[in-house]
């Protein structure tokens, strides 16, 4: 029991000097630079991907960003300018195109999709990948029997720049640029979240959840209709549908 407390010790440090990418004392009869005086050479950070240059990019071309939760989509104008469709609850409450053109922050993003507004706006391929990497035309594959020229593209994009109506299922930025380069607005990611959600619906295990999370409620807050009917509305339609 003695000498494990110092063996745990010593894999707790070793461990902890990974996590801070340090290297621990080498063993006896080896030998590193640090033993003979000399630093060790330095390692420079991995650079951030970068956007491709605008002169890669063609005039209609489709653009993806990857995010952690979606993927963000736009359509290229050329003269490094993307159109892309954004929640944004600006538009709604002034006509200063200034102020609307402004970088985006959370909270005009998640107001614009609470009141359901948005706006496809124009911005530089650098603002619209806000450091991310950039998928070009990589929806192509897809729908190779629908492609439009990249011109008509383009144009349909221009067309669309303004206000308009926000749905996170039915009008998001993926409808905006499938319609403009597809003829056609579809989104892969509201489909894929719609089949996550009947797995879940479909999967009886969530009535048990449901019905555990509703003694909870009933527990914490109380026996009350503000509980119970909920409780027993959603644990009924779930077991209805699954």
């Amino acid at each position: 029991m003695k000498k494990a407390v110092p063996q745990a010790a010593a894999l707790l440090l070793e461990k902890l000097l990974l996590l801070a990418h340090l290297r621990p004392l080498p063993a006896a009869g080896t030998g590193t630079d640090t033993d003979r005086g000399e630093p060790p050479p330095a390692t420079a950070p991995a650079p951030a991907p970068a956007p491709p240059a605008a002169g890669c990019l063609q005039r209609g071309d489709l653009l993806e960003v990857p995010r952690t939760l979606f993927v963000h989509f736009g359509i290229y104008l050329g003269e490094n300018r993307v159109a892309h469709l954004m929640p944004d609850i600006l538009p709604a409450l002034t006509d200063d195109r200034r102020q609307i053109q402004r970088v985006v922050t959370n909270k005009r993003l998640i107001l614009g999709v609470v009141t359901k507004t948005a706006s496809i706006r124009v911005d530089t391929v650098e603002d619209f990948a806000y450091g991310g990497s950039i998928l070009v035309n990589h929806m192509d594959r897809l729908f190779k029997d629908r492609l439009l020229g990249s011109e008509e593209a383009a144009r349909r994009a221009e067309k669309l720049v303004g206000a308009t109506a926000y749905s996170l299922l039915w009008n998001n930025c993926e409808h905006f640029v499938t319609y403009c380069r597809y003829g056609a607005p579809v989104s892969l990611q509201t489909d894929k979240f719609c089949e996550t959600v009947k797995m879940i619906i479909r999967d009886q295990r969530s009535v048990l959840a449901s019905v555990l999370v509703g003694l909870a409620a009933v527990v914490c807050l109380g026996l009350a209709p503000s509980t119970t009917l909920p409780t027993i509305l959603v644990t009924f339609l779930l077991w209805m549908a699954g």
